[in-house]
């Protein structure tokens, strides 16, 4: 009840400067004697079971447990292990292909960072980007993603394939970093690569989270000539004239709005609705997670541009995506 009433109070909104803000806590509580019989574990244990909070999707409370403490040493591990990933070179990139709807053609590729370590194995992006995030690790694993992509390319572009646009994802952290516009020239001045040829990927809720600084730093890295898309578009609360003060490019339809078409009425009547709206604003509509020929389908008929998904491609290293890439030639003209 205690826990409860603090969250009720920590949640109150409160104005700054003319703008409204929320500030979320993570409680983590434990119990004397029960979970420890001294100041210096209960203190220990109370900031594991504070961080599952956290892990929980924050804003809530969590009791300490013995399998708290079990996913605690992992979660410390992990911390442990990813600290020293970058510099023994253990990050890597696959690449998943934008398919043109009405062409067939390659019209784009997202990198996609993955992590493969010697004592963990291959580490899911869900479960170590996150604690990267929290860790302030991720600003710097950014910034090799960026590089890394825009260079490799360019090196697909000298091995005689022709120019693909590369989407790159941005976390949080990494979206509020004031130095990512800088960040992004570097990459694009080492690599040599054309600007229009990079596209940058954030989230809904990051762009909702405080609009103007937003369109702020969207209008710094469109005037570099990179594209813009929205991603996960459709899980937030954008509207029309939010939506309309930010310089995308392209607009990407949620997997969980594909993942049950075309026989799910209410994810066919909001699918059909966010690609009326990137049309109406002149957006590139990217569908994610298509996985089906009746998915392709349907996005078709309702005349969405680009697909991304297992239909056609799972994410693949850089030389099979130049092989893949290769095979998706269009034919001469004679």
């Amino acid at each position: 009840m205690v826990a409860r009433n603090i969250l009720s109070v920590a949640i109150r909104p409160f104005t700054f400067k003319g703008h409204e803000y929320r500030v979320t806590a993570s409680i983590g509580i434990c119990m004397y004697p029960d979970h420890a019989a001294d100041d210096e574990t209960m203190l220990k244990n109370a900031d594991m079971a504070m961080y599952q909070a956290k892990e929980e999707g924050k804003n809530n409370y969590q009791f300490y447990s013995s399998e708290i403490q079990s996913r605690s040493i992992e979660r410390m591990s992990l911390e442990s292990c990813l600290r020293s990933a970058l510099e023994n070179n253990e990050f890597s990139l696959h690449y998943q292909a934008k398919v043109n709807f009405r062409t067939g053609d390659i019209k784009g590729v997202e990198a996609l960072l993955r992590w493969n370590n010697e004592t963990l194995g291959s580490v899911p992006p869900a479960r170590f980007i996150p604690v990267a995030e929290e860790m302030d690790l991720i600003i710097s694993i950014g910034r090799w993603v960026l590089k890394t992509a825009c260079a490799q390319n360019m090196t697909w572009q000298e091995e005689g394939l022709p120019p693909v646009c590369m989407a790159v994802n941005l976390s949080p952290r990494q979206f509020a970093d004031p130095e990512l516009p800088r960040d992004v020239a570097s990459a694009l001045e080492e690599s040599g690569m054309p600007p229009e040829l990079l596209e940058l990927e954030v989230t809904e809720s990051m762009v909702m989270h405080n609009i103007d600084r937003a369109v702020e730093t969207l209008s710094e890295i469109k005037k570099l000539g990179v594209r813009l898309a929205i991603d996960d578009f459709g899980t937030g609360y954008s509207s029309l004239s939010q939506l309309k003060r930010f310089p995308f490019d392209t607009l990407k339809v949620d997997r969980s709005f594909v993942r049950h078409l075309p026989h799910d009425l209410e994810d066919k009547s909001i699918t059909e609705a966010i690609i009326a709206l990137g049309k109406s604003l002149s957006l590139t509509i990217v569908a994610e997670g298509v996985e089906t020929a009746e998915q392709q389908a349907f996005l078709s008929a309702r005349e969405c541009d680009e697909m991304q998904g297992f239909y056609f491609s799972k994410p693949i290293a850089a030389e099979e995506f130049a092989e893949s890439l290769r095979r998706h030639l269009p034919l001469p003209r004679s």
